[in-house]
């Protein structure tokens, strides 16, 4: 585990940093491009102004993070856990996400729109004001996700756990839902659905 405090104004470009271990760390200025991180841990750490661009992340972890004006353009999260972070004034586009968990993010007002969101676990994030038009969450697990006046058209919602979602404050429009959230949307607005 790193003892560091702050790190700034550094060049990673390219850097393999394996299964690097920080904690309570800030990263400032921090140019991460191309970097490769393999059950790696951040836990804590505060990234200012860092570049993520074209990086790979395989297994690792950014637990309880606060990311503040970072570029993360054709990043890739292999099966990673990002419980608790914060994401603020980032670009989140075109990023790759397969699986992994992200219980408890804040995005609150970021443009996630056309992502591949499928399987992710989305559980208790703030998603209000997010821009998901076209996003595909098949199969993602999102009770208690808050999306108020969160953007929804065209995303794919099919197979997506919805226990807790209030989708009715969110904008919908040519969403793709299945029967379990169709039954849930007229619920929502007051029907009341018979099935026998």
């Amino acid at each position: 585990m790193s003892e560091l405090t702050e790190l700034r104004d550094l060049d990673w470009y390219g850097d393999e940093l394996g299964a690097a271990s920080y904690s309570g760390v800030t990263f400032s200025n921090v140019d991460l491009s191309e970097t490769i991180t393999r059950s790696a841990t951040f836990e804590s750490c505060t990234f200012h102004n860092c570049r993520f661009n074209s990086s790979t992340h395989v297994a690792s972890a950014f637990i309880a993070c606060d990311f503040r004006r970072c570029s993360f353009f054709d990043a890739m999260f292999d099966g990673c856990k990002l419980n608790g972070s914060v994401f603020a004034e980032c670009t989140l586009r075109p990023i790759a996400v397969r699986g992994g968990q992200w219980r408890g993010v804040t995005l609150r007002g970021a443009n996630l729109s056309r992502l591949d969101l499928a399987d992710l676990d989305l559980r208790e994030a703030d998603l209000s004001m997010a821009d998901l038009t076209g996003t595909s969450l098949r199969g993602a697990k999102l009770g208690g996700v808050t999306l108020r006046d969160a953007v929804l058209a065209d995303a794919d919602l099919r197979g997506a756990t919805l226990d807790g979602v209030d989708l009715s404050s969110a904008r919908l429009k040519d969403t793709r839902l299945d029967l379990a959230g169709a039954v849930l949307l007229a619920e929502l607005h007051g029907a009341v659905v018979d099935t026998a």
